[in-house]
């Protein structure tokens, strides 16, 4: 049985296409919270701000059941001069929601408009927005300042919009679904000299090329064909002129793993390649290597229960399992290691030539906001089910 979305169209297209209008960066979400709070206050919740510094928890109670579910949505926007040319372009210039956070916010302030009007459910709903979720781990933030002790989850969930998933279709995945996220930042120390006389100095730029193409293999030679694992190096920064040879050769380099045995052998080998290849041209590097996101991993009963959820919601012909996760990373890993739940996709796919996530043209399919809303009422009232 598939279930009818809200038609509650207009307004919910007003409130996401309000919030693109108006993106804040992580942590600084201070009228972004300002606006969530006076919507949900209005729907009779209980909110509690300043969670993770700038999050909020908002919390109904309905009968007398002792579960509780929590489901999150990620409130910030990133450091993106928006291009999309349209009538609700950001307002705030250099900042804008290319990664459809504001379609997230706007699909639970949705559903917790529908479950404070349905009471369909016995027990505790937990509505959490997050903030920080690019680069920052809000939600470790959040954990940090006692989410969990002071709202109690059976349960968690999360979703993510996705525009290289066709419309309405949604994707689920038990085990690994995103990975861990770390970087690396290596610095080549060389001696500085006159390009024409390369003798008498110390090249950091042909130590680092060395560096840069040796740890290629760090993957390929070092890691089981069936394991996964990315090393990439986005940035070499290194002199300012064709006839000087610099003091410093700089990389920075995003690796990404599911395992953790991998996450140590990947640091392990990207310091002795770099070390290696520097003493051989008689330099030396300076590694700051910082461990970031957690590999975000499903749980198998909560996947199952999303998969069921969504079959009645968009039909079974339109759920999907992933058949590998992504390389991208998702801070809600934190959330999921410390209380079971799944995350899932939401396909807002309008063609095949879509701007991708973090696209300055990227704008969120409104198309999907109810279906997203549909998807988070039945989740919360099947899984608070009265008996």
């Amino acid at each position: 049985m598939t279930i009818q979305f809200s038609n509650d169209m207009p307004e919910l297209v007003a409130v996401r296409r309000y919030l693109h209008q108006h993106p804040e960066l992580g942590l600084s979400e201070f009228k972004t919270s300002d606006f969530i709070a006076a919507q949900l206050t209005a729907l009779g919740y209980e909110v509690t701000r300043g969670l993770g510094q700038t999050g909020l928890v908002a919390t109904l109670r309905n009968g007398s059941g002792t579960r509780a579910i929590g489901i999150r949505a990620d409130i910030d926007a990133l450091p993106i001069t928006e291009e999309t040319g349209a009538e609700h372009t950001s307002l705030n210039t250099g900042m804008m929601h290319a990664c459809g956070h504001d379609g997230h916010t706007a699909m639970l302030l949705g559903a917790a408009k529908s479950l404070s009007e349905r009471r369909s459910f016995d027990g505790t709903v937990h509505l959490i927005f997050q903030p920080a979720e690019e680069n920052f781990a809000g939600a470790k933030l959040m954990i940090d300042d006692g989410l969990f002790d002071r709202f109690p989850c059976d349960a968690v969930f999360g979703l993510h919009n996705e525009p290289a998933l066709p419309f309405g279709k949604i994707a689920v995945k038990e085990g690994p679904i995103m990975a861990a996220a770390d970087e690396c930042l290596i610095v080549v120390n060389g001696r500085g000299g006159h390009g024409a006389e390369p003798q008498d100095a110390s090249d950091p730029i042909v130590c680092g090329a060395s560096i840069i193409m040796a740890l290629q293999t760090v993957v390929s030679r070092n890691l089981h064909p069936m394991e996964q694992a990315v090393v990439t190096i986005g940035a070499f920064n290194a002199g300012k002129a064709s006839n000087v040879i610099p003091e410093r050769a700089e990389m920075a380099i995003t690796i990404r793993s599911f395992d953790q045995t991998v996450r140590d052998m990947l640091e392990k080998r990207i310091r002795e390649v770099a070390e290696g290849q520097a003493a051989s041209y008689g330099m030396s590097v300076t590694i700051t290597y910082e461990r970031g996101y957690e590999p975000t991993i499903n749980h198998a009963a909560e996947t199952d229960f999303v998969r069921s959820v969504a079959q009645r919601v968009v039909g079974q012909e339109n759920v999907v399992d992933l058949p590998r996760p992504s390389m991208g990373s998702e801070d809600f890993a934190f959330m999921l290691a410390e209380r079971p739940g799944s995350y899932f996709l939401l396909g807002t796919g309008r063609t095949d030539n879509d701007p991708p996530l973090h696209h300055p043209r990227f704008d969120f399919n409104d198309d999907a906001l109810p279906i997203g809303v549909a998807m988070w009422v039945e989740i919360a009232e099947t899984f608070l089910k009265p008996a």
